[in-house]
């Protein structure tokens, strides 16, 4: 939370009033749920990265190769707790000033919607019922008419290999794109620098520069997906039938690239600290064979049948309406 926690939940008291519910994700979901207590409204968790406790999973937020299996849940309420003590102090002074009594623990009954597809993530069995899984949550694309030079290079051969890693910045720059010409070895690659600084005026011709494009426009139409294993592009790049080559770097991350493997659309991901032209090479030739292909269409079929914001619509209704018939 970038303002202090009073006032993110004044904002929010003043814009919950005369709503049913408050429904807010990451860090402002602390003064939101004390928002929707100090004005007896209902308080919803929203998010990309399922943090709800299971002994399914471990914490997104933590290797899956540190955490023994019988660890799982103990993960989760670790890292909600280490996350709740960084912002207790401040989101309790915001309490105070709004009459409410200070918290000991971080909310663990709320509601929880997650814009997660159940193909990629099948939900678990000992979550409770007010946690849903709903899949992707995708905003309406807006017209978008594609650079002539980016449809003259797609027209021009085989279908190109996408890079992109987001808005991650700090990695060896030059180590990885040295990586990433020798494993590509002459396929056809469009690039998308994102936030990552990266200077694509040296790379050899066979990488096309590209600037900011739906990815749900774009990732039909390319062979596969290299990228940084954000929740949001994990979705996009499965959603859209191609399998993933993740690079993970930090977060959940490694997370989403774990879940891409299990499902059998990407291989085991490649170091984003020591990427080599092998590493890449490797995967690009797994990322090419039938089995995994077929299978990336399937998931792709099955993911597009989602209706990721009108189910979690749905299940905001069926929260109300159970939180309307139970007795205060």
């Amino acid at each position: 939370m970038a303002r202090p926690a009073n006032a993110v939940t004044l904002i929010l008291v003043l814009a919950g009033k005369g709503s049913d519910a408050i429904v807010a994700g990451g860090l402002a979901a602390f003064a939101a749920f004390s928002a929707a207590e100090h004005l007896g409204k209902v308080g919803v968790g929203a998010g990309m990265i399922p943090i709800t406790p299971t002994a399914a999973f471990p914490s997104p937020f933590l290797s899956a190769t540190w955490i023994p299996g019988f660890l799982n849940r103990a993960s989760h309420r670790l890292v909600n707790a280490v996350l709740w003590r960084a912002f207790r102090r401040r989101t309790n002074a915001a309490r105070v000033l709004f009459g409410l009594p200070p918290r000991d623990t971080v909310w663990s009954d709320v509601p929880m919607l997650y814009g997660v597809s159940r193909h990629l993530l099948p939900r678990p069995d000992d979550w409770p019922a007010s946690v849903d899984l709903s899949g992707q949550w995708l905003m309406p694309t807006p017209e978008w008419n594609p650079p002539p030079a980016l449809m003259r290079f797609l027209a021009e051969g085989d279908k190109p290999i996408y890079i992109g890693f987001g808005s991650m910045a700090g990695f060896d720059r030059s180590r990885m794109f040295d990586a990433l010409v020798k494993g590509l070895a002459g396929r056809r690659a469009l690039i998308s620098p994102g936030w990552s600084g990266v200077d694509a005026t040296g790379l050899p011709e066979n990488f096309f520069v590209i600037g900011d494009t739906p990815h749900d426009w774009l990732f039909p139409r390319v062979a596969a997906v290299i990228h940084h294993g954000g929740s949001g592009t994990s979705h996009s790049a499965a959603r859209a039938g191609v399998p993933s080559i993740v690079v993970p770097f930090a977060g959940d991350q490694f997370f989403w690239a774990e879940r891409l493997r299990l499902v059998g659309v990407a291989p085991a991901p490649v170091d984003g600290r020591r990427p080599t032209g092998v590493a890449f090479a490797r995967a690009l030739n797994l990322v090419a064979a039938p089995s995994i292909r077929a299978r990336a269409e399937a998931l792709g079929t099955a993911m597009r049948a989602e209706r990721g914001v009108a189910n979690a619509t749905d299940s905001l209704e069926h929260i109300l309406a159970v939180r309307r018939s139970s007795p205060r």
